[in-house]
């Protein structure tokens, strides 16, 4: 039985009142990761989780495939960013995202929106009712049922009569409302929390700094310029093992309401609003001054957080991949790892939503232009970019393997003549496995000769790049120098230290450079436990005999593993080495030491060989000298394709997939795309917002269209030809989607006509 995780990274769109389609799909997302944790606590659940449990059974019994599957990266803009970080709080803690539905399908209506102050009185703006009907240009109203009818042309006169040249939604309306659905979801009944005990989870929000922010810049000539910086990123991270608290629910909701101020429909975010909210609450804030010092940096330290100015996170970042891939280098591996970055998009294709007008063959006007530049192109701007990027990751992967698979019988004939009439070989101890280490770490750089003075170099330099990353992250956010500065300081600090070289004159590193490595090399550390890992991999595959010792060992390993990457985290540092990382310029020699004491990488080694030994020793004779050999042959595979991975190696070291889950991609019930499911989409996708029918019927799609792309992406983590029986992936979809129904039904009394139509079409 393989063992693998489907590690899901979710790109959440912005869609302005769609959020309610995205909803439907998170919760999805969130009924799976429930299914698979009580599958495998060996739980039984009802419903649409039931179902993915007999979807994650049949795996193992047709495809020979123990899968684990949840969601642990999550980044999001505007609509699609609220509504990740519901999911992601549900994910933290385990609680349900039940009673944000029924916030959504409520509260997400244009008479709870209006700020109190705009809503219009029965006599004001008597002669702008008409302007209402221009909104019906595309068929809107009159492609409902005359009750539906009636509903939206009387909200979208009430909304067109309300205040203008001001925003017509309530800034602190929607405060209280967000704020509103993290106590539902803290009041209602909680499990535990869906993700692996170990296992981290990030969350990113995207923002936009209306006035922005300062931003050095280093050039040659002129040494140093400042620009303003309009994008801003708020993270958010559960560590795991241990408290899964992502931020209070204050900070949570200080980055909902910032990156869904849609321009023009809300006003502008300030923490003064935040603050007045709490306080009308009777609610405190006690990790006020500690979140503003991480989200806005720049502006705490010049003392002016209160006066931050944020809009919609989609004006500038609609599709945030690049903070999702960053994430990856922090990932650890328990068993065999499919990544998959998951984008949701509920108006795939081009024209999505557009607020220059005018069709694809018309010339743009005046007022057209402009407002495609100020606003669609920004937002539509492809995403080839971060899609080359895992491209390009993922084919140094493929890369690199490729060059180890042509050395590994070379490498594998090195060490056997080195170790393979050793005595002792087949009962490895934590002393003997220390010293065959050294002993083949040695001989690889000596028989590396002059191209060890490069292997050295870019070891060195890795581990700078390394530490300066670290040094930044755990710095105070106020006080946090540049990566640059850092750099600098410590490459000052390894030349003092006489590490301008790495070579012996006789051949090998030389006696600095080995106490560096030994100090501070933790990539090469968990570069050298995943290659291990890799290579059981494929001595298990398709051996049921060995397959029982094969996973013992693989636990082994990944706990080894655990004991250096707990040691990336920001966590793992105390308060003192965090404010002295703040001075890393002035002191980096301290700083240096400090780390290398408090990572204490010799004793964590000695507890790596003795953990090693033992689980060595489980092994069927011949697989555990393949594990051996793998081991200490790692320094050889290092000296050849360090070049070609960089940082890669250090965080999951595996190919990343890239699924879209859209209208468009979500077929087994109904072709035609949005156009044939979506209401939101009218009026400028603000469509939602004037009729609880719209937000009920887009809900249910996004839970109907979310099932059928998950089923897809499941089946397809099943290994190279392995499958289900024919047909059966699709009875499973129609038995899911029919429970999908059955729960709604209830919820769902507004559109009781499209679930009649719907059980028809899925048969």
């Amino acid at each position: 039985m393989r063992e693998k995780d489907l590690r899901l990274a979710l790109i959440c769109y912005g869609g302005i009142s769609l959020a309610v389609y995205m909803h439907g799909v998170t919760k999805e997302i969130w009924r799976l990761a429930r299914a698979s944790r009580a599958f495998h606590d060996g739980r039984a659940c009802t419903g649409a989780e039931s179902v993915y449990q007999q979807l994650l059974d049949e795996l193992r019994s047709y495809g020979g495939l123990s899968l684990t599957v949840f969601a642990d990266i999550i980044a999001g803009a505007s609509a699609g960013g609220i509504n990740g970080i519901f999911l992601a709080q549900a994910i933290a803690t385990g609680q349900s995202l039940d009673p944000l539905t029924d916030l959504w399908l409520e509260a997400a209506d244009v008479e709870h929106l209006l700020d109190a102050q705009a809503k219009p009185t029965r006599l004001s703006k008597l002669w702008a009712a008409p302007l209402a009907m221009l909104a019906n240009r595309d068929g809107a109203i009159d492609s409902l049922d005359p009750e539906t009818r009636a509903e939206v042309r009387r909200k979208l006169s009430t909304f067109v009569r309300a205040r203008w040249f001001e925003p017509p939604f309530g800034g602190a309306t929607f405060t209280h409302l967000l704020l509103d659905a993290f106590d539902a979801m803290a009041a209602a009944p909680a499990d535990r929390p869906l993700l692996p005990d170990d296992q981290p989870l990030d969350l990113f929000v995207t923002v936009t700094d209306f006035r922005g922010h300062p931003q050095r810049l280093r050039l040659n000539s002129p040494p140093e310029v400042v620009e303003t910086e309009h994008r801003l990123v708020l993270g958010f991270a559960s560590a795991g093992a241990g408290d899964r608290t992502l931020a209070d629910c204050a900070g949570l909701a200080f980055a909902a309401r910032a990156t869904a101020s849609f321009p023009g429909a809300f006003p502008p975010f300030t923490v003064t609003e935040l603050d007045g909210v709490l306080a009308a609450r009777g609610t405190d804030w006690p990790g006020r001054d500690r979140f503003l010092e991480q989200a806005l940096p720049r502006h705490w330290a010049a003392g002016i957080a209160e006066r931050a100015v944020l809009i919609d996170g989609s004006v500038l970042s609609n599709a945030p991949f690049r903070p999702a891939i960053d994430a990856l280098k922090n990932r650890s591996a328990q068993r065999e790892v499919d990544r998959r970055f998951i984008y949701i998009d509920p108006t795939p294709g081009p024209g999505g939503f557009r607020f220059g007008g005018g069709g694809a063959s018309d010339t743009p006007g005046f007022f057209g232009t402009i407002l495609g530049a100020l606003t669609d192109i920004p937002r539509e701007q492809p995403i080839r970019d971060n899609l080359e990027a895992l491209d390009g990751r993922s084919e140094r992967i493929a890369r690199t393997r490729r060059v180890i698979d042509a050395m590994q019988d070379e490498v594998e004939e090195v060490i056997e003549r080195l170790f393979g009439r050793t005595f002792f070989l087949d009962t490895p101890t934590p002393s003997r496995i220390a010293n065959w280490r050294a002993r083949a770490q040695d001989e690889a750089a000596r028989r590396a000769g002059p191209a060890y003075a490069a292997y050295g170099h870019l070891k060195v330099g890795t581990i700078v790049e390394d530490l300066a990353a670290l040094i930044v992250r755990i710095a105070p956010a106020s006080s946090a120098p540049t990566r640059a500065a850092v750099r600098e300081a410590i490459w000052g600090e390894l030349a003092r230290r006489g590490l301008e070289r790495v070579t012996a004159p006789g051949g090998g590193a030389t006696t600095v450079a080995i106490a560096f490595f030994r100090g501070h090399d933790l990539g090469f550390r968990i570069r050298r436990l995943r290659f291990v890992a890799r290579r059981l991999a494929s001595v298990q595959q398709g051996n049921d005999v060995i397959a029982p010792a094969c996973e013992r060992f693989e636990r082994a390993l990944y706990a080894i593993l655990a004991l250096y990457l707990a040691r990336e985290s920001v966590r793992f540092f105390d308060p003192v080495i965090c404010r002295h990382a703040a001075e890393a310029g002035a002191r980096p020699g301290e700083l240096l030491d400090a780390i290398a004491a408090a990572w204490d990488l010799r004793a964590i080694d000695d507890e790596a060989d003795r953990q090693l030994a033992e689980a060595l020793s489980d092994l069927p004779k011949a697989e555990r000298r393949a594990m051996l050999f793998a081991y200490l042959g790692f320094a050889f595979y290092d000296l050849t394709t360090l070049a070609l991975t960089g940082g890669d190696a250090d965080g999951e070291f595996d190919r990343v997939k890239v699924d879209r889950i859209s209208p468009d991609d979500a077929t087994f019930i109904r072709a035609g795309g949005t156009d044939a499911t979506l209401k939101g989409t009218r009026f400028n996708a603000f469509g939602a917002f004037f009729s609880r029918a719209y937000r009920e019927n887009d809900y249910l799609w996004g839970r109907l269209h979310g099932a059928d792309r998950l089923v897809d992406i499941i089946v397809s983590a099943l290994p190279a030809g392995r499958g289900l029986p024919p047909g059966r992936a699709a009875t499973l979809k129609r038995t899911l989607l029919h429970a999908i129904l059955d729960e709604e039904e209830a919820r769902l009394t507004a559109v009781t006509a499209l679930t009649r139509s719907l059980r028809a079409e899925i048969g």
